[in-house]
């Protein structure tokens, strides 16, 4: 039986783990990371290996001597990170017979580097995919052996596109690795699609509102980051309001500023409005018209009536 070493985390990675094992992998070890509080809205890999009497690995540095030596002597035909957090090493990379592969959510090459999925949804992508590729030093780098693309739906949040994301990259998974390791399936080097783009990882600022973006603008940060991403917010220097979520609105509002109507808080932004569903401040939580707007004088935000 072909045997593996997976390295992975995330709904992603869970999912992509029990695809590995439908086609027909032994798993030999998973590394992985210990589950965050505010990460418990889904199921880490390491419960689903433990379920599978796969052992489990914690290491605090995947790229160790005692973690190279580990994964040395298991002699493993394959290596597979499946939204691993750490850049693996080139002597790690050499260890696998068959080679070692990487899921990325996107569609390489654009959009290698950091939180793809969050980025695509900054961006007002409407399409997106998940791609598995051959690993090198180089970040989301090496040829492509097998890609699925997604449709963004208008509405799409971090969360359901990544939960598209986990349910493809399982088929994936389970319909391209009897070809890898047959050694039928063809390469397609990323040098010859499109050319690259690159995201670093995301910055709380980076999710900050300001009234000159369009409303368009506005909603993707929104949606890139709701629940149970941190949400994006509007700040001041002494006060902070964080937008769960809201939604594009025909009712007319000044820019930067917001008004009260029968449907609830309306904010204006550069070209149109948005209409606020739920706001969080600190701790706390609000869908009430009459608080959200406490909230948003408290930003200094002016009230207009009409």
């Amino acid at each position: 039986m072909t045997t593996a070493i997976v390295c992975a985390y995330s709904p992603v990675g869970r999912e992509a783990l029990e695809g590995l094992i439908e086609a027909g992998i032994e798993v030999l070890m998973l590394y992985t990371y210990p589950q965050a509080s505010d990460e418990e809205w889904f199921e880490p890999p390491a419960t689903f290996a433990k379920s599978q009497g796969i052992p489990v690995r914690m290491e605090p540095d995947f790229n160790a001597d005692s973690v190279f030596l580990a994964i040395q002597n298991a002699k493993p035909d394959l290596l597979l990170s499946f939204y691993f957090r750490e850049m693996i090493k080139a002597r790690v990379l050499e260890i696998p017979r068959i080679g070692a592969f990487n899921l990325h959510g996107s569609l390489l090459p654009r959009y290698r580097g950091r939180a793809p999925i969050n980025w695509v949804l900054v961006k007002g992508e409407t399409e997106t995919g998940i791609t598995l590729h051959a690993m090198t030093p180089k970040p989301d780098d090496g040829d492509i052996l097998a890609q699925v693309r997604i449709p963004i739906d208008w509405d799409e949040t971090a969360l359901s596109l990544t939960m598209k994301a986990a349910s493809a990259g399982r088929k994936l998974v389970r319909e391209s690795l009897p070809g890898i390791v047959a050694g039928t399936t063809p390469r397609l080097s990323q040098r010859d699609l499109c050319p690259s783009t690159y995201f670093g990882g995301r910055k709380p600022t980076d999710s900050r509102l300001h009234f000159e973006m369009k409303v368009e603008e506005a909603f993707n940060q929104i949606r890139a980051v709701a629940d149970p991403w941190p949400n994006a917010f509007l700040q001041t220097a002494t006060e902070e309001v964080h937008i769960a979520w809201a939604l594009p609105s025909l009712e007319t509002c000044p820019q930067g500023s917001f008004r009260i109507t029968q449907t609830g808080v309306i904010l204006g932004f550069a070209d149109g409005s948005l209409r606020l569903t739920e706001l969080r401040k600190n701790s706390r939580r609000s869908t009430r018209p009459t608080e959200q707007a406490d909230w948003l004088r408290a930003l200094d935000i002016p009230e207009v009536q009409f």
